[in-house]
């Protein structure tokens, strides 16, 4: 008997398909693995086929920059800006940890798209909004990227990513170190086996620190 897969026909080949393909590609091998020939492998065509739907791989590293950007949340209009910076930088971060190749590509190739740039003025707006200058906008977007983007990195580039692994990799350290040599890194691993550690959290205690400290300078500067 012919299995279903066999006999449905192929999906048609859209600039659409081609783009999420290349982004699918991307996450499991990294964009260093994203060639023409590898994403015609991807979708069972042969590479030639694929400059039916982009002109070349630059158009192709523009659009799945968009795709990515688009799955981020964007501040809705007359949001209050310290929830909509929250939910934004919350949502960027999740987002940026499923495609953990794309932050280096939108700071090497900047923002070209509608979407991005939609989402740019977005975060602008509901600043200016707010009450910000221009210039504590400009301010407050670079700061939240900056934290957002390092925690990102540090978060992928550990060693550890559970629970378990954490606990693993502070035994090991515990058995590294000693109190008379080592006392306060001691006395971090003794506290981390007794807490539960959450990237989550970290990420939301730091975040909350940035907002706070922004909700001053915008209060300071309007008096």
């Amino acid at each position: 008997m012919t299995s279903r897969d066999e006999t449905s026909p192929r999906p048609p080949l859209t600039k659409q398909r081609v783009l999420q393909a290349a982004v699918e590609l991307a996450d499991r091998d990294s964009l260093g693995a994203l060639t023409m020939r590898r994403l015609g492998d991807e979708l069972g065509v042969e590479a030639m086929s694929l400059y039916k739907h982009v002109a070349n791989k630059e158009e192709i590293l523009d659009g799945i920059l968009e795709l990515v950007v688009g799955e981020i949340e964007v501040p809705s209009k007359g949001a209050p800006w310290k929830e909509a910076m929250r939910r934004r930088a919350i949502s960027a971060r999740a987002v940026l940890t499923r495609h953990s190749w794309a932050i280096g590509l939108l700071e090497a190739r900047g923002s070209k798209g509608s979407t991005a740039l939609r989402y740019m003025d977005a975060i602008l707006g509901n600043l200016r909004s707010a009450g910000f200058s221009i210039e504590n906008a400009a301010h407050a977007f670079w700061l939240l990227d900056c934290y957002m983007y390092g925690h990102v990195i540090q978060e992928t580039s550990l060693a550890f990513d559970t629970g378990e692994e954490t606990t693993e990799s502070t035994e090991y350290l515990l058995e590294q170190t000693t109190t008379a040599a080592h006392p306060h890194l001691v006395e971090l691993g003794e506290h981390a086996l007794e807490s539960e550690y959450s990237f989550d959290s970290e990420f939301e205690f730091g975040l909350d620190l940035v907002l706070d400290a922004l909700d001053r300078t915008v209060a300071s500067a309007a008096r």
